[in-house]
């Protein structure tokens, strides 16, 4: 497997440490961010030359720029970008103020989009490079008291998929994960919160925030092989552009194209009512 050069967002846990840790024991070079440069240093254990901590807020656009234009100059080449951090907030739209609402969006959305928007000059010079964009099942078959994060993520996607069509022409591939559950700390405190703001006439979503926070340990993703699989995509030459990721996902994935299917269908005489018939 040729050693290539990566740049791994939120990689101080979960997914993203997986993937880094994986990265360096095979060789390849790694420069990865968290909003603290020393814990991530410390969680991931490795001073080699092949591994550069950088400390970055990712709501600071001028940051972002800052640390790919960093680690760009320390390896001398970028191959393969991975927007991997993630920030979940539970809690219903009623519930949720403008700052939580404007944090998700950011974090998840925005700060991925100013990655990609400062990484493609590097890759469009070289002629070549992969960008891993990872969203959620959430963000294709969205569930209640998660809006805010689903429509994160369901925008990444979205976003993805225009921006494969786009820069393809310069050998660049992009890829959007839709993960399912992997057995992370991402359901617990450390990685995401609920609105400061909890009404007690939403019985039925402090009824799914409970059952969702005991499914804690018993997640059927495995980091480790979500690592692989992305390092798989990287050295594909036709790789995907959408790809779910768990058994989870898959199903889930699966059993939304298929009600989205019946009901199209079922629509179809009103949706096609307003065609001009000459």
């Amino acid at each position: 497997m040729k050693q290539k050069v990566w740049f791994v967002t939120g990689a101080s846990k979960g997914l993203g440490l997986a993937l880094v840790k994986k990265l360096l024991t095979e060789g390849h070079s790694v420069a990865a961010t968290s909003r603290d440069a020393d814990v991530l240093a410390a969680a991931v254990g490795d001073s080699s030359k092949n591994f550069l901590s950088l400390q970055l807020d990712l709501r600071n656009e001028a940051a972002i720029g800052s640390a790919l234009r960093e680690a760009q100059q320390h390896f001398g080449r970028l191959d393969v970008i991975v927007n991997n951090a993630g920030y979940g907030i539970g809690g219903t739209l009623e519930e949720l103020n403008s700052d939580e609402i404007e944090q998700a969006i950011d974090i998840n959305l925005n700060a991925p989009i100013f990655v990609m928007k400062y990484a493609i000059p590097y890759l469009r010079e070289q002629k070549s490079g992969h960008i891993i964009n990872i969203s959620s099942i959430a963000g294709f078959a969205g569930a209640m008291s998660w809006g805010i994060y689903n429509a994160a993520k369901a925008g990444l996607i979205a976003f993805s998929e225009a921006f494969a069509q786009e820069v393809k022409e310069f050998g660049i591939q992009v890829t959007v994960i839709a993960p399912g559950a992997f057995r992370t700390e991402f359901i617990t405190s450390a990685y995401q919160v609920q609105a400061g703001k909890e009404m007690p006439e939403y019985k039925a979503v402090r009824e799914t925030q409970t059952r969702y926070a005991q499914y804690h340990g018993k997640q059927t993703g495995d980091p480790a092989k979500a690592a692989k699989v992305m390092m798989d995509i990287a050295n594909h030459p036709d790789a995907p552009v959408l790809l779910f990721l768990g058994s989870d996902a898959y199903k889930r994935a699966l059993d939304k194209i298929e009600s989205w299917t019946e009901s199209i269908k079922q629509l179809e005489t009103l949706s096609t009512a307003t065609d001009i018939v000459d």
